[in-house]
């Protein structure tokens, strides 16, 4: 029975470990139920309903995964997308939720669209293997990148970017302790090892004071407030096709990195490269998008933390549907899964991270022409924080140095395309609606301007391109324009003031 609904092979794992994978999965997502409801309320939507919707979308579409694809992942309002939602659609251009939600709406029927017709399976086929390989390895940097952070191991620093922050007390020093705790679980060949760590580093930080369990058990409140709400004028603006244009690509993106990377490192990828019940995976993937904008939630997404029940040893929809019923118990006992501290978890992110590196000794690192694609694509998602930039850049990368060293052999017509989409992906300007009063322009300047820095950074790191648009709906962007000239007279070439404004 078991196989026929979860695609579970008695040869390759064991309930129990299904079991053990799908709580894993859950722990290391379970900081969306806090940090989704926190993003998109900042726009005004109501904080209680996006917890409840939260957890309904994710598990709708992790029941989804498991029963249809048959897949060991975990899906949930994807992070960098509901910071986007939030505090540039919403708080930044201007625009309302209701204008986001209608925005995520389309993007979700035009992903039906796009794995109906087999146009994302293409997509795929069209990576070559060595980014392949690679993906795998830049998503493991990636998540060990996050799960550092998560730890406050790594913090930012204003003269370096980042730096190693007090691993002396804290949540680094449990962060620390948490990751001693489970490699010794690892190394030892404990059944469990992940979830035992997660669980082992959330006890110890009792006494630290870094997890507090006050109360157990909660009702779910309304999701009354942001269910159905869509602002059906705006379709067809330009605007809209921008938004729309941006959620389309940065999702597409990350859930082939993540299905790629993942699949991967589990060893679910065929002979010729083919991933099992991929179409279906996107086709969950797309239809969880748009019962999400219905429900009132950002885009949705596979996580990339399902590798953390990968590496349990999950390799089926079995892991899928025990992580969406850690998802639904959740509704009523939020207060406990939300105990569990960032720092029990990174440690999980981290050794998951290492597990990932292996699929990089498949990258020829003799033939320069297949190396340096994989480095860039490697390198550039967790400098960049963001795996469809890692894409992106690699695949530019690949098809440049193959076609101008004449190897057009191992180009197909579909890496060319891909190309040429991306490379146009870098010279879309989206428009920044900036006020004309002075203090809040310095605001403005304050957040998107960093005087030495080369590139412009909004609250999600990689939106705004090295060229961006300033309008002022009563000024025609003059006085921004003019304020932006006299903070920084050394203005970077790299921004473009002036111009026709749009």
């Amino acid at each position: 029975m078991l196989e026929k609904l979860f695609g579970f092979d008695r040869n390759v794992t064991r309930v129990r470990t299904e079991i053990l994978a799908g709580i894993t999965t859950f722990l290391t997502m379970a900081y969306i139920l806090a940090v989704n409801p926190n993003i998109l309320s900042a726009t005004g939507m109501d904080k209680g309903a996006l917890f409840t919707t939260t957890v309904i979308a994710s598990a709708f579409t992790t029941l989804l995964m498991a029963f249809y694809a048959k897949l060991p992942f975990g899906l949930a309002p994807g992070m960098g997308l509901n910071a986007f939602f939030a505090y540039t659609v919403c708080l930044t251009l201007g625009y309302t939720w209701q204008f986001a939600l209608t925005a995520v709406l389309l993007e979700g029927l035009i992903f039906i669209l796009l794995t109906v017709t087999n146009l994302r399976e293409k997509i795929v086929d069209a990576l070559p293997v060595t980014l392949k390989n690679a993906i795998g390895a830049g998503i493991g940097l990636f998540i060990a990148f996050i799960g550092l952070q998560n730890a406050g191991i790594i913090v930012n620093n204003d003269a370096t970017l980042i730096s190693l922050g007090n691993i002396t007390s804290g949540t680094a020093l449990l962060g620390i302790i948490g990751l001693l705790v489970t490699s010794v679980l690892l190394v030892k060949k404990v059944r469990g090892a992940l979830l035992f760590g997660i669980l082992l580093t959330t006890l110890i930080g009792i006494p630290m004071g870094i997890t507090h369990i006050d109360q157990v058990v909660s009702t779910p409140p309304s999701i009354e407030p942001i269910f159905w709400q869509f602002q059906w004028e705006h379709i067809f603006t330009k605007e809209m096709v921008i938004v729309v244009f941006t959620f389309l690509f940065v999702d597409m993106f990350d859930t082939i990195g993540t299905l790629v990377g993942v699949t991967t490192k589990a060893g679910m990828v065929t002979k010729d490269g083919k991933i099992p019940h991929l179409k279906q995976a996107f086709l969950v993937d797309a239809i969880g998008t748009t019962v999400g904008a219905m429900l009132g939630t950002s885009t949705i997404t596979t996580f990339v933390e399902s590798a953390s029940g990968v590496g349990e040893g999950g390799r089926s929809g079995l892991t899928a549907f025990v992580t969406a019923i850690c998802f639904l118990l959740a509704l009523f006992l939020a207060p406990f899964f939300l105990a569990v501290p960032g720092a029990a978890t990174a440690p999980v992110l981290i050794l998951v991270g290492l597990m990932m590196m292996s699929s990089v000794k498949k990258v020829d690192f003799n033939d320069y022409s297949e190396a340096i694609p994989a480095f860039v694509c490697i390198v550039f998602m967790p400098l960049a924080y963001s795996i469809s930039d890692g894409i992106v850049l690699g695949m530019i990368s690949y098809v440049l140095i193959n076609l101008i060293c004449g190897n057009v052999k191992k180009l197909s017509w579909g890496m060319y395309i891909l190309s040429a989409i991306f490379v146009l992906k870098f010279f879309m300007s989206p428009i920044i609606v900036c006020p004309t009063n002075t203090e809040e322009i310095l605001h403005f300047y304050e957040i998107y301007w960093n005087p030495g820095r080369e590139v412009v950074q909004p609250p999600y790191p990689g939106f705004l391109p090295p060229v961006c648009r300033l309008y002022d709906p009563r000024t025609g962007g003059r006085k921004v324009l003019s304020v932006c000239r006299q903070i920084h007279q050394q203005a970077n070439p790299s921004l473009r003031f002036g111009g026709k404004v749009s």
